[in-house]
């Protein structure tokens, strides 16, 4: 019997000094994302984590539930597929403790790059994820000449804790 294996998540995140001109590949989503309140956890399927509503290019929405653990370049990542009622449900509890951003996806080769711009934030990010811990992730030239500093190892910068701190003092 084969051992079962706990789905992760492989990313390196970059700040970035603005939005970089984006090639014409790029697909732009609307993301709004809520963080459940830690002491609320417990039973059911909301007990933690956090809940988005994504908006594609063409208007469809996907809303899903993720319980992301751990911290730095590798951590576990579940996520499940919501509908619409699951997810107002869900949150009406993260008021407080949410984020919106702008998200623009762009493919690079066998990688796809997220560039997200939020909105309440003086923030642009750039992350990538891998398929390994040791894949090579090269900037593409349109966003190396942006990038400030790698921010995959300082957890100030993950959307939890700008969604629950703000953005860190310099």
């Amino acid at each position: 019997m084969a051992a079962m294996t706990t789905p992760q998540e492989i990313e390196r995140v970059y700040r970035l000094e603005r939005l970089p001109d984006l090639p014409p590949t790029a697909r732009a989503y609307r993301i709004e994302q809520g963080y459940l309140p830690d002491v609320e956890a417990g039973e059911g399927p909301f007990a933690e984590g956090r809940v988005r509503r994504k908006t594609g290019p063409d208007g469809r929405v996907a809303c899903t539930h993720t319980i992301k653990r751990g911290e730095g370049l590798v951590r576990e990542e579940i996520e499940r597929r919501i509908d619409e009622a699951e997810f107002a449900a869900a949150w009406a509890r993260t008021a407080g403790r949410r984020i919106t951003k702008t998200r623009y996806a762009v493919p690079a080769g066998e990688l796809t790059w997220e560039v997200d711009a939020f909105e309440d934030l003086d923030l642009v990010l750039a992350e990538v994820e891998l398929p390994s811990e040791d894949a090579a992730a090269p900037l593409p030239p349109w966003l190396a000449p942006h990038v400030v500093a790698e921010l995959t190892w300082d957890p100030r910068f993950r959307n939890y804790a700008l969604a629950t701190a703000g953005l860190p003092a310099e």
